[in-house]
């Protein structure tokens, strides 16, 4: 692998609060069986995950100073290097609510941090500074209230005129505005997909239709996640399906940002698309069976990846 770091940022970073509660029902007293708070963020969940697989991670982004802890806390008990900017107040807390009973979660999102113009340049500052010694950039997530949608199309632009490989990972407007400007790979699940492209698409082929669509433009790799019927990844030579096997899920939070980290790992080791493919999968599986921000062993990724069934589909 590669030795030099992959740049997460996260604009809009969180705090998972995840409750477990059985039978939850608005509107009614309901008892939580236990509960955990972990620093999240797509960003910083993929660079979570990204160390967890022993990969060297810069995090930047913009933090809020009044709750800082758990984010300090995972940079340095994962050696993840912290070059994130820090803004007066809190940075927002998101509720999960997981329900064994129902297999269901519910997620209540409170409202980000608004930062400034001097604090975004001071954010640009640190992306530039981090193009010396990175090669990859991941820019994920959700953007912050009063900032432009354009925000991730203004950055990738300016990490390609540098010369780096860009991960995006983002939904509705702040996807449109950059997925022209030649991210090297995307990650949309079906939903954020069909948005992206403008019409419904109910069944693989329809899929497959509209990720090659976004290859042909510039995309190099479009991988996307379709829930229990698994993920189709496309790129310039092909398209393969990777079905997981059935797992206990005990949270459904980060399984995304694990499956872009699987991705980077797999493309940092030089694997084929398919063999990316199984081992994104096996990620994503690692994170559904665990609470946080959090891989099991290397062992137990292993395991999983050989479970993940892998097919080429449609055959030019």
């Amino acid at each position: 692998m590669a030795d030099r770091a992959i740049v997460t940022l996260s604009l809009n970073p969180a705090i998972d609060h995840t409750a477990r509660i059985a039978n939850f029902t608005a509107g009614r007293v309901n008892r939580v069986e236990w509960e955990q708070a972990d620093a999240g963020g797509k960003g910083v969940n993929v660079a979570s995950f990204l160390a967890d697989a022993g990969v060297a991670v810069v995090a930047t982004g913009m933090l809020g100073g009044g709750n800082i802890e758990p984010f300090a806390e995972l940079f340095v008990r994962k050696g993840i290097v912290d070059r994130c900017v820090r803004l007066a107040g809190r940075t927002r807390v998101n509720v999960k609510i997981v329900d064994p009973v129902l297999d269901q979660v519910t997620d209540i999102n409170f409202p980000g941090l608004t930062p400034s113009e001097q604090e975004l340049a001071q954010q640009t500052a640190i992306l530039d500074e981090l193009c010396a010694e990175c090669d990859w950039f991941v820019l994920s997530g959700s953007v912050p209230a009063g900032v432009s949608a354009d925000i991730y199309a203004q950055l990738l632009r300016r990490l390609k005129a540098r010369g780096k490989r860009v991960l995006l990972d983002a939904s509705g407007a702040p996807l449109a505005a950059a997925v022209g400007a030649g991210p090297d790979i995307i990650k949309p699940n079906i939903d954020e997909l069909a948005e992206l492209v403008g019409r419904p698409l109910s069944n693989q082929d329809e899929v497959l239709a509209a990720a090659r669509s976004l290859v042909q433009d510039g995309v190099g790799l479009v991988a996307v996640s379709m829930g229990a019927d698994g993920a189709l990844f496309v790129d310039g030579e092909g398209a393969v399906l990777a079905l997981p096997p059935a797992v206990e899920v005990r949270s459904t939070v980060g399984a995304g940002d694990a499956m872009v980290a699987g991705i980077l790992v797999g493309t940092l080791r030089g694997l084929d698309l398919g063999r990316r493919a199984r081992l994104a999968t096996a990620f994503s599986l690692g994170a559904l069976s665990a609470v946080g921000p959090d891989l099991p062993p290397a062992e137990t990724i292993a395991s999983f990846a050989e479970r993940v069934r892998v097919s080429t589909v449609g055959n030019r």
